[in-house]
């Protein structure tokens, strides 16, 4: 029932607008992302668990057969990435999002993690799209972060049903999720589809509806039209309106969609060769085998460790839009690099088994506070703000493809690796680890307190002045939605109606942002204040579409 505030005219999704259905929309994302948390943490505590090796006798004390059957369900997740590949545009946001919970009633692991692959594809960027750039970061790094839950939540199902009859151990963690699926199933029907994949369908009246709900306002309200304005230029520039070809992922130009869609991906490349899983998934063997631990032990450490993981995982959510998404990665990557250290030198003296080898223990806490506060959410934030609409489902599903392609391959061989070179893993993900910070570095642009189609100015700025794309997201200004409507046609990003106006009108618009002072930069940089550069070229010439 609509609340008495609401006028008649104003649209509203399960009786909600506003803040509130907004706040809807993050609950139900968030519940696919804790869902994929508890399947990536389930299988930890079976894995080794005797009756569950008793029933599957090939995984008795053998690591290729452990590491397969474990990592079988990422196959499913990078089964259902592709699809969104491919079908992404055409199921929409919102229906994809559901695909997830009704696979969780189809039997299989595998089945399992095809309707994670959908979720894990499609979720951010419907939260990116139903967001403001001022809570965009942390609302996708609450979803990010509530991975780290769902995991804990896993592994504490894990230890308690140990201690149950021996069908109990294996096969209630692994049902449990079911719960999850039943709220995603239900949440989802009343959610309203992404505004921003509407207005590219053309539906432009639910389009608009949509804005309206999530603004509180009424359709017609100045500032919702001014925000279906600004998607529609970016629709028009990116060329969003026409059906994407894969190829779009390949182009250059001042929408710069291959580089966009490298950065995403590689973002959750890095993720996946840190070593996380490693470290998530055979935490209870890693003590078992490197540090000597009882299993009873290695269980309850799992469990502690989900803890720390958990409380270090809402770490991102106080400071992503003051930190920024940059400084959070380096600082990310330098302590997951100085943990791994700090395991492998600990492991080095008597093999790991001496007293020294309680250090190592010490790095594994360390690592995992250390992602849980930044490489675990900011993977999925990056990839959906980072890529333009009109290739945003594609190069989002390419970026969950790369993190469940890499999944798969690190949980495969961490049994494998800790059998045959012990310490050495260690040492190869700390290697990997400082390999990535000069890549981020200089090449992974700001986005914090940015809007969607702000970006895209970046990467256009970047292109037309010939500079580096950090650069131009530490020199560009933070820009009104007025402001951001202006740049755009400053750069071509322009509609039909807004091309067919005379010279003199453009020029009784001259863009606002010229001359400004840049406002000073929080990522650390340093980089020193400068006027804003005049940009050269007008709407016309600089030809966005022709990338």
């Amino acid at each position: 029932m609509v609340s008495p505030e609401v006028s008649p005219t104003q649209k509203t999704y399960a009786g909600l607008h506003g803040r509130k259905l907004g706040l809807l929309v993050s609950t139900i994302a968030t519940t696919g992302f804790l869902l994929f948390g508890y399947d990536q943490g389930v299988m930890s505590g079976i894995i080794a668990a005797d009756p569950f090796n008793n029933y599957f006798p090939e995984t008795k004390d053998n690591s290729v057969y452990q590491g397969f059957v474990t990592a079988i369900y990422e196959i499913g997740c990078l089964l259902g990435a592709i699809f969104i590949l491919w079908y992404g545009d055409s199921t929409g946001r919102r229906r994809a999002a559901s695909s997830n919970a009704t696979a969780q009633f189809i039997i299989g692991r595998t089945i399992t993690g095809i309707g994670n692959g959908i979720n894990t594809s499609t979720i951010p960027t419907y939260q990116a799209e139903c967001s403001r750039s001022t809570n965009r970061g942390l609302l996708i790094c609450i979803e990010g972060g509530v991975i780290a839950f769902g995991t804990m939540i896993a592994y504490w199902i894990d230890y308690g049903a140990s201690y149950g009859p021996d069908d109990l151990t294996w096969r209630f963690p692994i049902a449990f999720q079911v719960f999850f699926g039943v709220i995603l199933i239900v949440g989802t029907y009343f959610l309203p589809e992404s505004p921003r994949w509407l207005l590219a369908k053309e539906r432009h009246e639910e389009g608009l509806d949509v804005i309206a709900a999530l603004s509180g306002l009424e359709h017609n309200d100045p500032q919702v039209q001014l925000e279906k304005t600004i998607i529609m230029d970016s629709i028009m520039a990116s060329g969003a309106a026409t059906k994407t070809p894969f190829s779009a992922l390949f182009t250059g130009g001042k929408t710069q969609h291959f580089r966009r869609m490298l950065l995403g991906s590689s973002s959750q490349f890095f993720q996946q060769l840190g070593g996380c899983n490693a470290v998530i998934y055979y935490f209870p063997i890693l003590f078992e085998t490197s540090i000597g631990t009882s299993k009873n032990l290695a269980l309850l450490l799992g469990g502690v460790n989900m803890i720390v993981y958990s409380i270090f995982a809402t770490v991102s959510w106080f400071i992503i839009e003051k930190a920024g998404r940059r400084k959070l990665f380096i600082i990310g990557t330098i302590g997951q690099c100085l943990s791994m250290v700090l395991v492998f030198a600990c492991l080095i003296p008597q093999d790991g088994k001496g007293p020294s080898a309680k250090g190592a223990g010490v790095g594994l806490f360390t690592y995992i506070a250390f992602f849980g506060a930044t490489w675990l959410p900011l993977p999925w934030l990056y990839p959906a703000e980072i890529n333009p609409l009109r290739t945003r489902a594609r190069a989002n599903a390419v970026s969950t493809c790369s993190n469940w392609l890499f999944n798969f391959t690190i949980v495969m061989v961490t049994p494998i690796m800790i059998a045959n070179i012990s310490w050495g893993t260690y040492l190869f993900f700390a290697v990997v680890n400082a390999c990535f910070i000069p890549i981020i570095y200089f090449f992974y642009p700001e986005t914090k307190r940015r809007s969607l189609e702000e970006i895209d100015i970046i990467f256009a700025k970047g292109f037309v002045e010939n500079i580096s794309y950090v650069k131009a997201s530490q020199d560009l200004p933070y820009l009104s939605p007025a402001e951001v409507e202006q740049m755009a046609r400053h750069y071509g990003f322009e509609t039909a109606d807004v091309e067919s106006r005379s010279t003199s009108d453009a020029e009784k618009e001259k863009p606002q942002w010229e001359g400004r002072e840049r406002q000073s930069r929080s990522d650390g940089d340093n980089v020193a204040a400068v006027p804003q550069a005049h940009h050269r070229g007008n709407a016309a010439h600089d030809g966005f579409r022709n990338d």
